[in-house]
């Protein structure tokens, strides 16, 4: 039952020759198998601009020494925005994407965002396997529950979409509730505490944390309570909308219907039943799962069916609670005395079958299954095609780019999204370039070509779905 009575938590590990090694091997293995997948699906057109093209406009933006922006996001026609660049801090507060600048001044290109966002993850995994070392008492924990979240469907999801800031928040909720687990109470309110330079919604699990570590560090508590809340409101309240071009937060809405939580539940069952299937459900032993619950509320509120579901960035941030909440449910029923030890450990390792099978069950369904894809490693004509297109732009230019072409040309050009009035807000562009399959926006990029025709551009590139236009002289 969530939130019994526990007994006394075991600070130290009651195995002082931990595995220290496997952990290394397991990050190192995280870190490899998701730097291909993501740099190969990079390569053959998988990302796009919205997202991955947006976070590399705001890094270099920083890069060169001012606050985040983007000419690919673009603000609702309604507003009237006709700004090069959208504003970032308007839409999203994440400062931690200017420690990327000093790096990306080394390696101005997309691909460093992927490969960061794939050490990160490769962190994380670390601290859970060593976690599981340290307190579950089973030879098999460390090696079976790191490869089990390394893999989870969440983390999965999380490559598989391009580059995101929630990335760093799961090394930071990894290392914060590892720390938890080990009774090093200030440390794990430092940990947390980095989150809200993440994102804003993020402060509202600081502040559970914050509550947890009440009654074993006051002073700790008391801090996070303060800090979660406070960031989150001033980033809600006055910075987005300081710098948003219609002076609002975009993300407030739960929609005009009060009913609108009932909607969508079968999905939204999807995902709770997912978090607790891959923990055996024993995740709610731990008090830790209540750090689940403001991103899930604030997700399951939503009128927007795209937060509801398994799919996407959203769940990343859950997987290092969640797992973190199985091992310390695991040491808490240890704690409890389990009978002899070759029945606990017959117990444990039974347990510890179910996050594995989850994740390999799973595995056909998530992003790196396309790693067994023969046709993910090919050269298609196509494909080969859109890279000779994109060669055909010159540094320096202000282009229109398709969703999928845009990433590709955001470390050496200004790019717009092809949309339906992407040249009546932006004439200055000189060149377009697109793949008339792209869906999206929805008929966006047709208009855009028509859009260049009529005003007289001339087609410069046709090779199959790629099309290049450039301005007349």
């Amino acid at each position: 039952m969530l939130l019994t009575a526990p007994p006394a938590l075991r600070i130290t590990s009651a195995h002082p020759r931990h595995d220290r090694r496997t952990p290394l091997l397991i990050a190192a293995a995280v870190f490899v198998v998701y730097s291909v997948f993501a740099l190969r699906r990079h390569s053959v057109f998988g990302t796009t601009g919205y997202d991955l093209g947006i976070f590399e406009q705001a890094v270099r933006s920083y890069a060169a020494g001012d606050l985040p922006a983007s000419e690919i996001r673009t603000a609702s026609a309604s507003v009237g925005f006709t700004d090069d660049a959208f504003p970032l801090f308007g839409d999203h507060f994440h400062p931690v994407l200017a420690v990327l600048a000093p790096l990306y001044l080394l390696f101005p290109h997309a691909e460093l965002l992927l490969v960061v966002q794939v050490a990160l993850v490769a962190v994380s995994a670390y601290v859970v396997a060593r976690a599981a070392s340290r307190h579950v008492p089973h030879p098999a924990a460390g090696p079976v529950l790191g490869a089990a979240y390394a893999f989870s469907w969440g983390l999965q999801e999380l490559i598989g979409f391009d580059f995101h800031e929630v990335a760093f928040a799961v090394p930071l909720l990894a290392l914060a509730c590892g720390a938890y687990l080990d009774g090093r109470w200030v440390a794990s309110a430092w940990w947390a505490v980095g989150l809200v330079l993440v994102k804003e919604d993020l402060g509202a699990t600081v502040l559970v944390l914050g509550l947890l570590l009440w009654r074993h560090h006051r002073r700790a508590g008391v801090a996070l309570c303060v800090a979660g809340p406070v960031s989150s409101a001033l980033a809600v309240l006055l910075v987005i909308p300081a710098l948003a071009p219609d002076g609002a937060y975009g993300y407030a809405s739960l929609g005009d219907d009060p009913l609108t939580a009932l909607d969508g539940w079968a999905i939204k069952a999807s995902t709770i039943a997912l978090l607790l299937g891959i923990t055996a459900g024993l995740a709610l032993v731990s008090p830790l799962v209540l750090l689940a619950v403001p991103t899930l509320a604030w997700r399951f509120l939503s009128p927007n069916p795209a937060y509801w579901g398994p799919h996407h960035h959203y769940s990343a941030v859950l997987m290092p609670i969640v797992f973190l909440a199985l091992i310390d449910a695991l040491r808490r029923w240890e704690d409890r005395g389990s009978g002899i030890a070759g029945d606990r450990d017959r117990i444990l390792g039974r347990i510890l079958l179910v996050p594995a099978l989850v994740a390999a069950l799973l595995l056909p369904a998530l992003p790196l299954r396309d790693l067994a894809d023969p046709g993910f490693w090919q050269y298609s004509p196509r494909r080969s095609a859109t890279r000779a297109a994109l060669a055909l732009i010159p540094d320096g230019a202000r282009v229109a780019a398709s969703n999928h072409l845009a990433p590709h040309l955001t470390d050496r050009a200004t790019v717009h999204l092809a949309t339906h009035d992407v040249l009546t807000r932006r004439p200055d562009l000189d060149w377009l370039i697109a793949d008339t399959q792209e869906p999206f926006p929805p008929g966006g990029v047709q208009a855009a070509l028509r859009d260049a025709e009529a005003r007289g551009w001339q087609t410069v590139y046709a090779r199959g779905d790629v099309v290049i236009l450039r301005r007349a002289p």
